[in-house]
């Protein structure tokens, strides 16, 4: 599998629970914060629903 670095780019204040949730399950704490992980179809799909909020780069 590919490895992304996703890094949050956007605060969460003022967002749904669902998208703090989503946030939280990535691994992401604080802007500018960035984690790398495998790139599954869980993580693409968790990916996609927080789009506006994080970059995407492939390692």
């Amino acid at each position: 599998m590919a490895k992304i670095r996703i890094t949050q780019i956007k605060s969460i204040i003022d967002r749904s629970e669902r998208q703090k949730q989503t946030m939280k399950a990535l691994g992401l704490r604080k802007i500018n914060h960035s984690v790398e992980v495998e790139a599954t179809p869980a993580i693409i799909g968790m990916v996609r629903k927080v789009n506006h909020l994080i970059a995407i780069e492939e390692v």
